[in-house]
């Protein structure tokens, strides 16, 4: 199919998803052939640098991202700023990871960008892949928009992502941690180097606080390109505590003095005591943001936080039975979802229904998902080359943990019989992949749907 070709949402998507999506890949190779930054900036140089009048803040890192761009941007657009968001993966949507002020394109938009922008790639760049060429359309929508602040995830790693040709106020870096090994390094020193590939000169960056090894590593590329970085938590005083309330339950309160602000007793709007050092990224973020000349009134703040939603995490999407799904797919993020539902859901027993990609650490995931699954349910998710088959998953979850656990080989048996075995006070979990959650997401979306028909039709 050709960019010509595309004249409609659907053909747009089609389009896109018949150029090298390196997000489902079974094997990718990690180097400057496959991950080509130089095929980017020719793309962004056909459509005329929009990067260059887009004031962007860039974040990286293996846990946390999703969370930390949702409270800054929400923060932000109650401060009245137009805010960009650059997310990936979508779970439903691929119009979710462009989005201004928490909407997401409009189908036409998304259309005509797509042929504007894969026209040019296909006379220019015809190698560029699905996430090049949407690095493009969303850096060309926040350009014509003209934002006030783009604020853009990386896809992958973060030295050889495509959106590293962005010009950055602000470098933001959240929990580094094992994801992506056989890309990004076997140890933490590997990956955070790569990480902190998204560094620029004089650009300051923050972090949340890091293991050593990882620290170490980014303090020095922060020394070798000469710009400054600053952990919450070491030159941003930070604390944080628990607490319990009538009006917002068990949560999470954090005390921050960047310098230019003091927040004090602020409430952590997402579930978790990770979540404590994310939002302190974000604040550390909105200060630098705001500019020397103006702060952010905490009123605003604390509007903005208390209305922050991140699609995908700690997301309750049924009623009865209770059904929660979390996106979690790597150690650190599924150990923080079983805490945190032990700590903030009241259950009498949890029933996991896990899947992931065979190039995780299949290991470490089922190590923790054996934290909190009373029950586990092994499956996949079905538009996901990637994905790991529940039967080895299942093996090696036996093997590890002596512990008996069922395999149902498409996500809507593994409902059917997660519901059966669910009684009234138990919750059912779905984690270990976005893929796994969009597809349950759409799946219980078409059931609901289905049911309210029936109900209009008795």
């Amino acid at each position: 199919m050709k960019a010509g070709k595309i004249t409609t949402f659907n053909t747009a998507v089609r389009y896109l998803l018949e150029q090298t999506d390196l997000e489902r890949a079974r094997s990718v190779k990690y180097d400057k052939d496959t991950f080509k930054l130089d095929r980017m900036s020719k793309l962004l140089d056909a459509l005329g640098n929009p990067q260059e009048s887009v004031r962007t803040a860039h974040i990286a890192g293996t846990v946390g991202k999703g969370s930390t761009v949702a409270m800054i941007a929400s923060i932000l657009q109650h401060a009245d700023f137009t805010v960009g968001t650059f997310t990936s993966p979508h779970l439903m949507d691929i119009r979710e990871r462009i989005a201004i002020n928490g909407q997401m394109i409009e189908k036409s938009a998304f259309t005509s960008l797509a042929s504007q922008v894969c026209k040019i790639a296909e006379k220019h760049t015809p190698d560029a892949t699905y996430f090049e060429l949407l690095t493009g359309m969303a850096i060309q929508y926040f350009a014509e928009q003209a934002v006030d602040i783009a604020i853009i995830e990386t896809g992958l790693g973060g030295r050889l992502d495509a959106t590293n040709l962005t010009h950055p106020d602000i470098t933001l870096l959240t929990l580094v941690d094992y994801d992506h090994m056989h890309l990004l390094g076997k140890d933490l020193e590997s990956i955070a180097a790569e990480k902190a590939g998204i560094m620029k000169p004089g650009i300051p960056v923050i972090s949340v606080p890091q293991a050593p090894a990882a620290e170490e590593v980014l303090r020095a590329k922060a020394e070798e390109i000469g710009t400054s970085i600053r952990f919450v938590s070491k030159e941003i005083e930070f604390s944080s505590r628990f607490c319990v309330s009538d009006d917002l339950g068990p949560h999470t309160r954090i005390c921050l003095i960047t310098g230019r602000s003091q927040y004090m007793h602020l409430p952590v709007p997402l579930p978790g005591g990770h979540q404590a050092t994310n939002c302190a990224l974000a604040l550390a973020a909105i200060d630098s943001i705001a500019g020397e000349s103006e702060t952010i009134e905490e009123s605003i703040v604390y509007r903005g936080l208390a209305d922050t939603t991140v699609p995908g995490r700690m997301e309750r999407v049924w009623q009865k039975p209770a059904i929660l799904v979390d996106g979690a797919h790597n150690p650190a993020s599924l150990e923080c979802l079983m805490r945190t539902v032990g700590a903030h859901i009241p259950n009498d027993s949890m029933i996991c229904i896990f899947g992931c990609c065979q190039d995780k650490d299949i290991d470490g995931l089922l190590d923790k998902v054996a934290l909190g699954g009373d029950k586990i349910i092994f499956t996949k998710a079905s538009n996901q080359p990637r994905a790991a088959e529940p039967e080895d998953l299942a093996k090696r979850f036996a093997e590890r943990h002596n512990r008996v656990c069922q395999v149902e080989p498409q996500l809507a048996s593994a409902l059917e019989t997660a519901a059966q075995a669910a009684s009234r006070d138990d919750l059912i979990c779905i984690t270990g992949s976005f893929y796994l959650v969009g597809e349950a997401k759409r799946h219980l979306a078409q059931l609901a749907s289905k049911r309210a028909a029936e109900m209009a039709n008795a």
